[in-house]
């Protein structure tokens, strides 16, 4: 019985256009539903782009963390993890103070 060959691992949908437009732009496990899209910037390779404040929420229901363990965590281990040229950015959103909004919840 003939063998089919080993398949590549599959970029999930929502990272194809990333990895054709900077296949060494790196993502940020567990935030995909945080992904907002591609930042491009004069001069530099293209990043993955992420919500600051939906990561946040992420970890909040995902992890059972409350707003400020979220917050530190975030700060420390997402935004403090330099990895390379590659290390995705994240966006805070110019709206209303969301933290005041999520404090009265």
């Amino acid at each position: 019985m003939a063998r089919k060959a080993p398949r590549k691992p599959k970029v999930p949908d929502i990272y194809e256009r990333l990895a054709e437009v900077n296949e060494k732009a790196l993502t940020a496990d567990g935030f995909e539903g945080a992904y907002i899209g591609i930042l491009y910037r004069f001069s530099n390779d293209a990043l993955a782009c992420y919500d600051r404040d939906k990561c946040i929420d992420i970890l909040m229901k995902r992890d059972g963390m409350t707003l400020d363990e979220a917050e530190e965590f975030f700060e420390f281990n997402v935004i403090g993890s330099w990895v390379g040229e590659g290390t995705p950015c994240f966006l805070e959103r110019r709206e209303p103070d969301l933290r005041q909004m999520r404090k009265t919840r």
